[in-house]
């Protein structure tokens, strides 16, 4: 199966709340665009320690979520940008509960592999100037997720995501991330260790995943 994009979107670091900067407010970017291991060309991360890394080279937060916080926030402007979540690439046709765990995409001449579900921050609630964001993703599993990439190339706006390899199919991202953050059932120790040893997830979360467990 195939989607088109609407958009590839990137942003250099800017002011964001008094002296931390932040390039959360992601823009759709003209042309074919470089997508290294590193992610997209002229894409930033403030918080180096938090993102960013070939694990959070590309990510991917589903523009049909944009629908479900306009009947929470109304028609709140930021809705309206294809990187409004902070998200580099912006389409509709695909949410968490398709994309399992090492799954594959073409993407131009790019191949990204589906390697975590994004654990929300306080810096969309801070971008959109309202409460209880977070909150509502842990509920909602509304998350995104992060590609890296597995084979460096250029794609552009109106481009197709091609899946080229369904990945581990009982391992969707809304299960992984309901396991690990959702509110809607207790952690299950087993479940998580299991997850932990899954060999496609970053490794950053499985150590984060250990942690919860020991």
């Amino acid at each position: 199966m195939s989607w088109p994009i609407d958009a590839i979107c990137a942003r250099q670091m800017a002011d964001f709340r008094g002296e931390e900067q932040s390039a959360i407010a992601k823009q759709a970017l003209d042309g074919p665009v470089l997508i290294s291991a590193q992610g997209i060309a002229g894409d930033q991360q403030a918080d180096l320690v938090h993102h960013g890394g070939p694990d959070m080279a590309v990510h991917h937060y589903p523009l049909d979520h944009h629908d479900y916080w306009r009947g929470e926030l109304g028609e709140h402007p930021l809705l309206a940008l294809p990187g409004a979540f902070g998200s580099n690439i912006a389409m509709r046709g695909l949410v968490e509960g398709d994309v399992a765990l090492g799954a594959r995409f073409r993407l131009g001449s790019v191949l990204l592999e589906a390697c975590q579900p994004r654990q929300p921050c306080w810096k969309i609630e801070h971008r959109f100037g309202e409460k209880a964001m977070v909150k509502r993703i842990l509920a909602t599993g509304h998350c995104g997720w992060f590609y890296r990439v597995i084979e460096e190339g250029e794609a552009q706006a109106g481009d197709s995501l091609e899946q080229v390899s369904e990945g581990m199919v009982d391992w969707p991202m809304s299960r992984i991330f309901e396991a690990i953050w959702g509110t809607s059932t207790r952690p299950d120790e087993g479940t998580l260790r299991e997850i932990a040893s899954l060999d496609p997830l970053a490794d950053k979360l499985k150590a984060k995943v250990r942690g919860k467990i020991d």
